[in-house]
């Protein structure tokens, strides 16, 4: 009789451009059992699209968190700690102060991984629920500084391609009044209707043909969960309540509507919203929108699943280590 292996706990930390997030898993073959997640809001792209240069506050505050997440990992009893970077980390011209940094508080290496890499990541973890490995998908992850796509319907992407298009990104590019104006809005949407015409409509178009019929659009990382959480008013991160969760295109051009005409201050009150968010959920929403216009899609369907569940089942390269004093 064959004996199931023990489960490993392991942990990921993940950098973003918008925020730095903590997973620690149990891991026992493809199966993921998350134990503990957390998020902080760092915003290491900060004044970053016209230099390319990550802000010294920025820096410092991003490797306070990741020396803060270590040590939970470490009390979770984590065997096993990666901490992976993505868009801003590997676009700066001073990502080695980034580096430096994060081993000096911390004791740690950082893994800066490519677009394909994050995509191929992206992909993985969101097919690793079981509801949707056998379904054709169109996964959409938008971050701060970049948007992955991904299609396909067996245990490796047909298609995967990042796109320097994302959240804060867009934000910056923008910079809308407080509280944005009609004229602002429609600046938004004709800038996302440029960007797909001449970056991405040629590329993904093609992909997305096969099986168009049966595929769904998945959307993963912060703008996607929050705007499940807005959608049901979750005052709180609930996982059980977001996975899966159905956003219609109608509802979505609803919250465009609605956050696009609110104050900075009265976005901050909406139930689901972290106020911390409540300036990038602008562009974030922006950009699901224009793909679901763009490929007709009536729905999105939410997943809380990512690159990090993918990482996770990778070993570590080292065990998470004391924080330096």
């Amino acid at each position: 009789m064959s004996r199931r292996m023990a489960p490993t706990r392991r942990a990921v930390i993940d950098i973003g451009t918008n925020s730095v997030k903590l997973l620690v898993a149990d891991v026992q073959g493809h199966s993921i059992i998350p134990i503990f997640e957390e998020s902080e809001q760092t915003r290491l792209g900060k004044d970053f699209y016209e230099t390319h240069r990550l802000q010294r506050d920025a820096i410092d505050e991003t490797a306070r968190a990741v020396a803060s997440f270590s040590g939970i990992a470490r009390l979770n009893n984590a065997a096993s700690l990666r901490v992976i970077a993505t868009s801003a980390a590997r676009d700066a011209v001073n990502k080695q102060e980034l580096l430096d940094a994060i081993r000096k508080v911390s004791g740690l290496d950082v893994e800066i991984i490519s677009g394909d890499q994050e995509a191929d990541l992206v992909y993985r973890g969101v097919r690793c629920d079981p509801e949707l490995a056998r379904q054709r998908l169109l996964i959409l992850d938008v971050g701060g500084g970049s948007s992955e796509f991904m299609i396909g319907e067996s245990e490796h992407p047909e298609f995967a391609q990042s796109f320097p298009l994302g959240s804060v990104r867009l934000l910056e590019h923008l910079r809308p009044s407080d509280p944005p104006t009609p004229a602002e809005l429609e600046r938004c949407r004709s800038c996302l209707k440029t960007f797909f015409a001449e970056h991405v409509r040629n590329i993904v178009g093609p992909a997305l043909a096969k099986g168009r019929d049966c595929t769904q659009l998945i959307g993963t990382g912060g703008a996607a969960t929050i705007l499940a959480r807005m959608e049901y008013a979750l005052d709180k991160y609930r996982r059980h309540e977001i996975e899966g969760a159905r956003i219609s295109l109608e509802s979505v051009r609803g919250w465009m509507t609605r956050l696009w005409s609110m104050p900075l201050l009265e976005r901050r009150k909406i139930i689901g919203l972290p106020s911390k968010r409540a300036d990038v959920i602008l562009t974030g929403m922006a950009i699901y929108e224009a793909v679901l216009e763009e490929f007709a899609f009536t729905e999105l369907r939410a997943s809380t699943r990512g690159l990090r569940f993918a990482a996770v089942l990778q070993a570590a390269p080292a065990p998470p280590q004391p924080a330096a004093v």
